[in-house]
């Protein structure tokens, strides 16, 4: 649980929008967060076994029963891809992680300088809610 709040609380501090970015798709809300692995704590990266290097990022994304009180975490598949200006795209491997009632998921993926990605995320947690999940997002690499 502490490794968790740390990684919530690192994601929440390098991104200080974050609060507002979700998405709702029926009784799911899908929060996400991108962010460069360089604002992970080398220990943080290291026990999720996660690369921290200027060249990599991260994006996260927890998917939350509005359906439920209190809004708890839930399960749900996703798969995903990452277009940049020039249309490469780079396909994204989800990893769930738990840690007590907190349930999250995990992409790696790497980037170049002012690279502008456009993220086209799956998201099937069944009757409780699909959907695209579709935002954007420029990264700067950190020498």
């Amino acid at each position: 649980m502490k490794r968790w709040m740390l990684l919530l609380l690192t994601a929440l501090i390098c991104s200080p929008s974050w609060a507002g970015q979700y998405q709702t798709f029926k009784n799911v809300e899908v929060h996400y967060s991108a962010f460069n692995s360089t604002f992970l704590a080398p220990k943080v990266a290291r026990s999720y076994n996660l690369k921290r290097n200027g060249y990599s990022a991260l994006l996260n994304i927890s998917v939350l029963d509005s359906g439920s009180l209190g809004k708890p975490a839930t399960t749900a598949k996703l798969s995903g891809s990452a277009r940049n200006l020039i249309g490469n795209t780079k396909k994204l491997t989800f990893r769930e992680v738990k840690e007590g009632d907190a349930i999250y998921y995990l992409a790696e993926f790497s980037i170049t300088n002012e690279e502008t990605l456009t993220f086209n995320i799956d998201v099937n947690a069944g009757n409780k809610g699909t959907g695209k999940l579709t935002f954007t997002q420029k990264f700067y690499v950190e020498e």
